[in-house]
């Protein structure tokens, strides 16, 4: 039975291997010189419909409206909730191409079950990659760092630059926080990081401290590239009051101290719970945390344990209800658990709270810290200190022209600096540098071979 079964698939399975062959052997050549077509691989992107950041969007529409071809393999389901994705397998959106790959449904049980989630994504994602026509990059952003690899793979079977997106530093990150202490596994996973960053044809990173943290590891400085974390100031208002939010959560003409952003281990919301605790003499201010992840159920029954009616929680938000969402804090709040790696990331929050004119409690040091303080839009608290930062939002509540000055300073600030329009030219003129160097060594083989 199971003999006929198989035979009566064969026809099939000739059918696929004959359309594989074919797409490989059409796109081996040189790169295609009408219009340049990168191949995003990334499990957590985001659409403007979903929560999460739109960084990788932002810049293949920009890519796109400048006469070039996009198409981004992504999961299945959203990395934030765990839950399905919006948008169907297959859709077009602002001229990108996005293609939905299976990814297993266990991202937020545990740390291995997380683990098995990657690895599904890590298979599905490069059949879907080799079955996109004429590409001319194939791109891979770590973490997870599995998708890397296939964006490696995939790269090495088309014979196309790969290159490499470094967005935070994995499994460095992972051992600080506490999750990965397996001594094997350490072992592996270092092996596996050095292993991707040799292989990568050029590097992308989007923090300073990350291209320190590459010279250090013996990548060659040509090799780093960095476009740091930005935002598109267009999409943001920084008059409005956000009153379409507001009615909807009830918050009135109250004080909103807001944090926007992901809800995980990593992101010490313990802390602006502690800090609420220190502001429930104070009934005019609210804390609203905007957004999802895997902590949000521990951190939603602690506040209840806790007692504190003053914080809400409203779940995600999708990036284009963001500037809204936004508009209606007073003071925006991001903070990240103390431990050394994280005085090096550029997080994505922090630029779009910039961008809304809001000031900003700063939870974070490090190289975050000298962008808010150069813009001079915020207050800076030790990460950790629950009174700190409660008595930082008291501050800006009874100082608001202080409070708005510094809004308006970070707002210029993020203008003229973390523009995304001009990032999205230099991550153009990146791919073209990496086309162009591609063009020169084929020609040479050319050459070399006749």
């Amino acid at each position: 039975m199971f003999r006929d079964r198989f035979a009566a698939l064969e026809p099939v399975h000739q059918a696929v291997t004959k359309k594989f062959d074919s797409l490989l052997s059409t796109d081996m050549g040189e790169p295609h010189t009408t219009a340049m077509h990168v191949v995003l691989i990334h499990q957590a992107f985001a659409s403007p419909r979903e929560a999460g950041g739109t960084r990788h969007f932002e810049f293949a529409r920009r890519v796109v409206a400048r006469g070039n071809k996009a198409t981004i393999i992504a999961s299945s389901l959203s990395y934030h909730s765990g839950g399905q994705a919006g948008g169907s397998r297959r859709e077009i959106i602002e001229g990108v191409e996005v293609i939905r790959t299976y990814t297993y449904p266990s991202l937020h049980k545990s740390f291995v079950w997380r683990v098995i989630s990657f690895f599904s994504f890590m298979f599905s994602s490069v059949p879907a990659a080799l079955f996109v026509k004429d590409v001319d990059i194939v791109m891979g952003t770590s973490p997870p760092i599995f998708q890397a690899l296939s964006a490696w793979f995939v790269a090495k079977l088309r014979g196309r630059p790969f290159l490499l997106e470094i967005r935070d530093l994995w499994p460095s990150f992972a051992l600080d926080i506490g999750i990965l202490k397996n001594p094997v596994l350490v072992f592996l996973s270092r092996k596996l990081e050095n292993f991707i960053y040799r292989q990568a044809t050029h590097i992308l990173v989007n923090s300073p401290a990350y291209r320190t943290y590459m010279l250090g590891k013996g990548i060659p400085g040509s090799k780093v590239t960095l476009i740091p974390n930005g935002v598109d100031p267009t999409q943001f208002d920084a008059e409005s009051i956000g009153r379409k939010f507001r009615d909807r959560w009830g918050l009135g003409d109250l004080f909103v101290a807001m944090y926007a952003g992901a809800l995980g281990m990593a992101n010490d919301i313990e802390t602006i719970l502690r800090a609420a605790q220190h502001l429930r003499s104070k009934p005019e201010i609210k804390i609203v945390l905007v957004g999802d992840g895997k902590e949000r159920t521990n951190l939603e029954a602690k506040a209840k344990t806790m007692r504190i009616s003053n914080v809400l929680f409203v779940g995600a938000v999708p990036k284009q209800e963001m500037p809204n969402a936004l508009a209606a804090s007073n003071v925006c709040i991001a903070t990240l658990r103390n431990i050394p790696m994280f005085r090096m990331p550029y997080p994505n929050k922090v630029f779009d709270y910039l961008a809304a004119g809001r000031p900003i409690v700063l939870g974070i040091d490090g190289e975050i810290r000298k962008v808010v303080d150069n813009a001079r839009a915020g207050i800076f608290v030790p990460p950790g200190d629950d009174n700190a930062l409660a008595q930082a939002i008291v501050v800006l509540h009874c100082n608001r022209r202080m409070a708005s000055e510094m809004g308006s300073n970070g707002r210029a600030f993020v203008v003229a600096n973390f523009n995304r329009n001009t990032q999205a030219d230099q991550f153009l003129e990146l791919m073209h540098q990496l086309l162009s160097k591609r063009n020169k060594m084929c020609t040479a083989d050319s050459i070399s071979g006749s």
